[in-house]
C-alpha cells in the first residue's frame, strides 16, 4: 500500500493516504488512476473523478481535510459583483476560479485546484491592492456554473440569431469560428444545457422552423427562423451526430458528445420525416444533473424511508410504475447507486443505456437483430449477478424470466406502465404470472408522477376557494401558494421538479392476502393499515406545504376521483 502511495505525485500523496485510510479507495483503484494519468495527461484527482472512483464532493472534502483550507458551497454563496473588473472571464475559465471578496488586501477566491501555482501567482502580482491570496476549495462544476452566472454567456444565442437573420442564407465554411451555422448550433446546445432543458425540438412548419426546449417537462418556444435556414441547420446536426446526410425519407438515430467545461454531455439525436421536412429532436443526457442521490429525487421523507427499508431485502422484484417521462429510469439509477458496492455484481438490460454508471455492467437491448430482454436475462443469470435491472417488463417472456431470477435469490429492478401501485398486480397477472408466484417475490411497487416545483423566488400566497379546499381534503379554506413568474424562473413560476409518489412494501400479511385475491379493495385496505399513503394524498400535502401548486398537481393527479 505504501509503495502505491509513493507513486502518486507529491501534492496528491496526502489525499491518496486519506482515501485509503477512510476506505474510500483501494490500492488497485489508485494504480488504475495513475495509469490513466500517464495515458491522458490529466491530474490524479481528475482521473479519479472521470473513472467514477470518487465524487467531486468527496474529493473536495478530502482535499479540505488534507490541506487545512476552507471549503465553500458556491450555490449558497453571494459573490461581490465589483470584483469582476479585476479578473477577466478568460482568466477565470483558464484557472477554474471565481473571486469571492477583497478585504484589507486579503483576496478570497474559490478554486477547483488550490495548488494551481500559476493561478496563485497571477492573483498576487496582476491584481492591485492584493497582499495575500486566500484560496477556498470549491467543486469545479460549481465554479464553472458560477462563472456563467457571474460573467454571462460568451456567445449569446440572441445575438447569433440576429446575425443569422441578417444573412440571406446559411452556408458552410471550413473555419468553425466564422461559420454561423456551427456557432448557432453550438450556442443552441449550450443555451439548452444551461437552462436545464431535457430536449431540444427543431420543428419545420411550412415557411418557418420552430425551436423549442422542454424544461421541467413542459415545452417552451425559444424562437422561429425562416425555412431557408433549416437545410443547413439540419445537415449540421446530422454531421455532428454521424447520420446519413443524403437520407431524408427515413427516420434516423445518432449520438454526439458535447462538453461544457469538464462536464461531458451525451446527446441523442432522432430525425423523423414530415410533410415540411425532417423534424429533429435532441435528447440531452447530462449525467451530473440527472443522476441524483436517492434523497435528492424529490420524494417525500416517508417514501424515501420506505424505499430504503425495501432495498434491504436480499431478493425479490422492485417495480417502478408510471407513464412515459415520469422519471422511472432516473429513480432506478439512483436506487442502484444507493446500494452499489464493490462487493455486489450489478448488471442491467436497457433500451438504450442512457447513463454509464461505475461498478455496474450495462447492456443495450435490441429486440430486432440482437439481444432481447428474455435472452438478455437468461445470459445475465450465467454471469453470477447479485442485482439485475430490466429496463421494462413488457411481455410474458420477460415477466417470467424476471420472476425466475427473483425466485433464485436475486434482486430484480424494473418498470411497468400502470396508473398506480396496485395496478401493477393485475398487469403482471395479465402477463402470465400467477398470484402464488407473485406472493413473497414482490419487494415493493412505487408509482410516481413528476410535477414542477413553485419558484421560491416569486411564489405568492393567497386564500383558497371553497372548491379548492375540498380538492385538498380540507374542512375549511386556508391560504396556499400559487405561481407568479420572475426572471429566475423565466416567467413560468416554476423551477425544477419533484416526484409525487406512492409505495406499497410487501410483507407476509400482504403476501398471504395476495395468494387469495388480486382485488384492489382488500389489498388497499390492508396496505392502508400498514402506512400506505395514496399518491393523491402525497399530492395534497405537497400543495399545502407550498412545494407545488394545485394547478400543477391537477395536471398529473385527479384529486376529484373517489378513492
Amino acid at each position: 500500500m505504501q509503495e502505491t502511495i509513493q507513486k502518486v505525485i507529491p501534492i496528491s500523496q496526502t489525499l491518496a493516504s486519506s482515501f485509503l485510510d477512510r476506505g474510500l479507495l483501494s490500492s488497485d483503484q489508485i494504480d488504475i488512476a495513475l495509469k490513466e494519468q500517464r495515458l491522458q495527461g490529466n491530474s490524479f484527482e481528475e482521473c479519479l473523478i472521470s473513472l467514477g472512483f470518487i465524487s467531486e464532493s468527496a474529493l473536495a472534502e478530502a482535499l479540505s481535510r488534507a490541506s487545512g483550507y476552507e471549503e465553500v458551497n458556491l450555490k449558497q454563496t453571494l459573490i461581490d459583483p465589483t470584483l469582476k473588473a479585476w479578473i477577466p472571464r478568460e482568466v477565470a475559465e483558464k484557472f477554474s476560479l471565481i473571486p469571492l471578496s477583497l478585504d484589507n488586501g486579503i483576496f478570497r477566491v474559490a478554486m477547483a485546484d488550490i495548488y494551481n501555482l500559476p493561478a496563485l501567482d497571477y492573483l498576487r502580482h496582476k491584481i492591485p491592492s492584493v497582499h495575500e491570496v486566500s484560496p477556498i476549495i470549491a467543486l469545479e462544476s460549481d465554479v464553472l456554473e458560477a462563472i456563467d452566472a457571474y460573467y454571462g454567456y460568451d456567445l449569446s444565442l440572441q445575438s447569433l440569431l440576429r446575425e443569422v437573420e441578417s444573412l440571406s442564407t446559411l452556408t458552410f465554411s471550413r473555419d468553425d469560428h466564422v461559420n454561423p451555422t456551427v456557432r448557432l448550433i453550438n450556442a443552441i446546445l449550450l443555451d439548452a444545457i444551461k437552462q436545464n432543458a431535457s430536449d431540444i425540438h427543431f420543428e419545420p412548419e411550412g415557411t418557418f422552423m420552430r425551436l423549442r426546449y422542454r424544461i421541467d417537462g413542459t415545452l417552451s418556444q425559444v424562437c422561429i427562423l425562416h425555412s431557408t435556414y433549416w437545410p443547413a441547420i439540419c445537415v449540421r446536426l446530422k454531421v455532428m451526430s454521424e447520420m446519413n446526410i443524403a437520407e431524408s425519407r427515413r427516420p434516423q438515430n445518432g449520438r454526439m458528445t458535447f462538453y461544457v467545461g469538464p462536464r461531458e454531455i451525451d446527446l441523442r439525436v432522432a430525425s423523423h420525416p414530415t410533410v415540411h421536412g425532417e423534424n429533429i429532436v435532441v435528447r440531452i443526457l447530462d449525467k451530473n444533473r440527472s443522476l441524483l442521490p436517492l434523497d435528492k429525487l424529490g420524494y417525500s421523507d416517508d417514501v424515501i424511508h420506505q424505499i430504503k427499508e425495501a432495498l434491504k431485502r436480499p431478493e425479490g422484484i422492485f417495480i417502478i410504475t408510471g407513464p412515459t417521462g415520469c422519471g422511472k429510469t432516473t429513480s432506478l439509477y439512483s436506487m442502484l447507486s444507493h446500494i452499489s458496492t464493490p462487493e455486489l455484481n450489478i448488471m442491467t438490460l436497457e433500451e438504450p443505456v442512457e447513463y454509464k454508471l461505475p461498478l455496474i455492467r450495462q447492456s443495450d437491448v435490441r429486440d430486432q437483430g440482437g439481444m432481447g430482454f428474455v435472452e438478455g436475462v437468461r445470459s445475465i443469470l450465467r454471469q453470477d449477478p447479485d442485482i439485475i435491472l430490466i429496463g421494462e417488463i413488457r411481455d410474458t417472456g420477460t415477466a417470467q424470466m424476471a420472476l425466475r431470477a427473483a425466485m433464485t435469490g436475486h434482486q430484480i429492478f424494473s418498470t411497468l406502465h400502470t396508473n398506480d401501485a396496485l395496478g401493477s398486480i393485475p398487469r403482471l397477472i395479465d402477463l402470465g404470472l400467477t398470484r402464488p408466484m407473485l406472493a413473497s417475490n414482490l419487494m415493493a411497487v412505487v408509482a410516481q408522477r413528476l410535477v414542477r416545483k413553485l419558484c421560491p423566488a416569486c411564489k405568492i400566497e393567497r386564500k383558497m376557494s371553497a372548491y379548492e379546499a375540498i380538492l385538498l381534503g380540507l374542512s375549511r379554506e386556508k391560504t396556499f401558494f400559487i405561481r407568479q413568474g420572475c426572471e429566475v424562473c423565466r416567467g413560468t413560476g416554476y423551477q425544477g421538479r419533484l416526484a409525487l409518489a406512492e409505495i406499497i412494501v410487501f410483507d407476509k400479511e400482504l403476501d398471504e392476502l395476495l395468494i387469495t385475491t388480486s382485488s384492489r379493495t382488500p389489498l388497499k385496505a390492508l396496505a392502508l393499515k400498514k402506512g400506505y399513503v395514496p399518491m393523491k394524498e402525497d399530492a395534497r400535502q405537497r400543495v399545502i406545504r407550498g412545494d407545488t401548486s394545485l394547478e400543477e398537481v391537477l395536471r398529473a393527479v385527479d384529486l376529484r376521483e373517489v378513492s
